[in-house]
């Protein structure tokens, strides 16, 4: 049953639409995070271990509030694989195992590119779909990509 909040049934499967292209990207990079947290290496090994810990843990904790408001908005959350790769606009990289600095600029690059397209999303959200509780939701997981884009940009200086 679609819920009664003022969103039109139309507008309600466009949003979860552009939430499950989200939620496919943060998976994305949520995996591919973790891959260089169990492969980095180097002299900074330590140190970048625990900062790639520290943002799988956020990104997981997104994904999850993702999914829930997909399900709140009456939709029916994507959970495979398959789905996510075919969603997301993120590309994984199988076979490769970067340096660290390479690492680093994948993770920004990424972000970076997930900015933009919820910085869009948000537009879509306000003046496309008239829905302010997922433009403010999307508001606050964009802040939270600037501050791990902010964090992986001041390793490369």
């Amino acid at each position: 049953m679609l819920p009664n909040i003022g969103i039109s049934a139309k507008n309600l499967k466009g949003i979860t639409n552009l939430l499950s292209a989200v939620l496919s990207d943060a998976v994305l990079l949520y995996m591919k995070t973790r891959k260089f947290h169990w492969n980095v290496s180097g002299n900074s090994f330590m140190e970048l271990h625990e900062l790639f810990e520290e943002q799988y843990k956020k990104l997981e904790k997104s994904i999850d509030e993702i999914a829930e408001r997909i399900n709140k908005l009456g939709s029916k959350t994507p959970g495979t694989m398959e789905e996510f790769l075919r969603l997301a606009s993120l590309k994984e990289s199988p076979g490769k195992y970067p340096s660290q600095r390479e690492m680093i600029r994948e993770l920004l690059k990424d972000h970076e590119a997930v900015i933009i397209q919820v910085r869009k999303f948000i537009d879509d959200c306000d003046e496309k779909y008239k829905d302010k509780g997922t433009s403010d939701f999307l508001t606050d997981l964009m802040k939270e990509h600037e501050t791990i884009a902010w964090t992986l940009r001041r390793y490369l200086k």
